[in-house]
């Protein structure tokens, strides 16, 4: 048996929670990002959602878009976060890559944080604040290129607000990075997309990561394009970035490598067959279906678990 899905089951089945653990062990959730591919992960936040699991994690990691939905999920409005992917009205305002002619962020986040996730579609900031379950969107510093966990600079909503902002803040697609705590952080893909190496060092004992690429979508180098343009862009706006841009490859090996051999960490992944998913993807049909793809894998993973048990 697969000891951390183990591990999730025996706690939502024991309606285990923070503070009255009985199991001895420290589990986390890993969420990546990837701004659209991750209605994959949204997926399957939305699944744990409805099997009661937000209490069973001690603690959510979230990178990029990652972030976004484990706030969905700690806060009991996954369904509703769900929804802004296939909004056809909403996807053309958060990413519109005509803004670019214009001098503007192609991906939107001050809309997509302050009016969606506030009005249109209202995320429960409070309940996030309130959770006995930590919260924890990373980042990756402008000036020294470490991953970094916002969780200490958050002390109200609109600390949640900046610091999913702050996570998201993709190169060149987002604009300059944005202020925290006084630092400057850039979108946490950078420096560590998978968050369950900070979730480790944080004492978590067992790790489910949840993905949004499919185990035959091996890592690649970045396009000569991108190796061209996001350089140029960190230069100016995130120097200490540039170096952890430059490797991101090789660290994408490497975690590729532990998630294999690592057997406190558990990956739950897109099936083979499912569609690729652009950065910048906007059709309605192809995110509802990677979102339902999605919750449909953590399913099929819990139940794989209850045939063997």
């Amino acid at each position: 048996m697969d000891p951390v899905l183990e591990l999730l089951a025996a706690r939502i089945a024991e309606g285990s929670v923070p503070g009255q653990r009985t199991d001895g062990r420290r589990l986390a959730l890993a969420v990546e990002g990837g701004s659209s591919r991750g209605t994959y992960s949204s997926g399957m936040a939305l699944a744990l959602d409805e099997l009661g699991a937000a209490l069973a994690f001690d603690d959510v990691y979230g990178s990029s878009a990652g972030a976004l939905n484990g706030a969905w999920l700690l806060c009991g409005r996954s369904r509703t976060g769900v929804r802004t992917w296939w909004n056809p009205v909403v996807m053309r305002r958060i990413i519109n890559p005509l803004h670019a002619l214009r001098g503007r962020a192609v991906v939107d986040l001050e809309y997509l944080v302050h009016q969606v996730y506030s009005l249109l579609e209202p995320m429960d900031f409070p309940a996030i604040l309130a959770s006995p379950v930590g919260f924890h969107p990373l980042a990756t510093d402008a000036d020294t290129g470490e991953s970094t966990d916002l969780a200490p600079f958050i002390e109200d909503v609109a600390g949640i607000k900046i610091a999913l902002a702050a996570s998201s803040c993709m190169p060149v697609l987002a604009g300059p990075p944005i202020a925290m705590g006084g630092r400057r952080f850039v979108d946490a893909g950078i420096a560590e997309p998978l968050p369950f190496r900070t979730a480790l060092a944080h004492g978590a004992t067992d790790v489910l990561v949840l993905r949004t690429r499919r185990a035959d979508e091996l890592p690649a180098p970045p396009p000569r394009v991108h190796d061209v343009v996001v350089p140029r862009f960190l230069r100016r706006q995130a120097p200490g970035a540039i170096e952890a841009w430059r490797t991101q490859y090789s660290r994408d090996l490497a975690d590729e490598r532990q998630l294999r051999e690592d057997s406190r960490l558990t990956c739950v992944r897109p099936p083979a067959g499912a569609p690729d998913v652009s950065v910048l993807e906007r059709d309605p049909a192809v995110l509802r279906q990677a979102v339902e793809l999605g919750r449909d894998a953590v399913y099929a993973a819990l139940d794989v678990l209850r045939k063997a048990s």
